[in-house]
């Protein structure tokens, strides 16, 4: 699929995703569309090991939604926008593969909701983060006030929607919504060292890391061990369980199918 608002490379088993719609990235529904796409040839591609979401863009990762595409939308355009959504967040949370996000410049809205279903997000210490929908009486709707919940907890879901304001790398940090920070200039190779390292390891244990925290991290507690207990039967009787039992036997690496 050719596209026209998102740019995807593969360096060294990692599959970059960028966004690039200048001049801020704000997304309208054919770059919805694109970047529900993109991670899903990312996640079929065999070449790419680890997928990463990033910004093609100096000073934004991504604006949010083109507000325009919210004119006279009522519950009727609401309901196809979050059609769209829906799909991106479910896509990125049902990836095979871990995913990254390299957030620099100005991340906000929809695009700041879609790296809450990543794994690991890595920021520029000059990055600012949040989620302005309140100022237009709106809530995140890339499924964002349920990722937020989980991944920074109430309390602070509740200070970045109740506040609508952008907050810097740093408290961000702080708050669990991100993870690293780096230099700005240094943001990309640190993301791409980190994922490099994630690329030699098994595939199908990352896939089942995945699935169990992913999927059963918000259930209740015998449901989620139900989902470890599926993935770790399935692991069992893969080739690479054997492999790496007997490597580390024989104290050599393992070579991973």
């Amino acid at each position: 699929m050719a596209f026209e608002f998102i740019d995807l490379e593969i360096k060294q088993a990692v599959g970059w995703f960028r966004f690039n719609r200048p001049p801020v990235n704000a997304v309208n529904r054919e770059m919805l569309g694109e970047m529900i796409a993109g991670i899903e040839d990312l996640d079929a591609n065999p070449d790419a090991k680890v997928i990463v979401i990033a910004s093609a863009l100096d000073r934004y990762f991504n604006a949010g939604a083109d507000i325009e595409a919210f004119k006279a939308a009522g519950s009727a355009g609401m309901r196809g926008w979050l059609d769209q959504t829906y799909a991106l967040a479910s896509t990125v949370r049902a990836a095979s593969k871990p995913v990254l996000v390299a957030i620099n410049g100005v991340a906000v809205g929809g695009g700041l909701e879609m790296s809450l279903h990543a794994d690991l997000r890595f920021a520029a210490d000059d990055a600012r983060l949040g989620q302005p929908e309140i100022n237009i009486a709106l809530i995140p709707p890339v499924a964002g006030t349920q990722g937020l919940v989980r991944l920074v907890g109430r309390s602070n879901a509740f200070r970045i929607l109740y506040g609508g304001e952008l907050v810097g790398a740093a408290e961000a940090l702080d708050m669990g919504l991100v993870d690293f920070v780096s230099p700005a200039t240094q943001l990309e190779d640190d993301v791409q060292t980190y994922a490099e390292t994630l690329a030699k390891k098994p595939a199908n244990a990352l896939a089942a890391i995945r699935r169990c925290l992913i999927d059963g991290g918000g259930e209740t507690f015998e449901a989620g061990m139900a989902v470890e207990r599926e993935q770790a039967e399935a692991l069992a009787d893969h080739p690479n369980f054997e492999e790496g039992i007997a490597a580390f036997l024989e104290k050599r690496k393992p070579i991973w199918t």
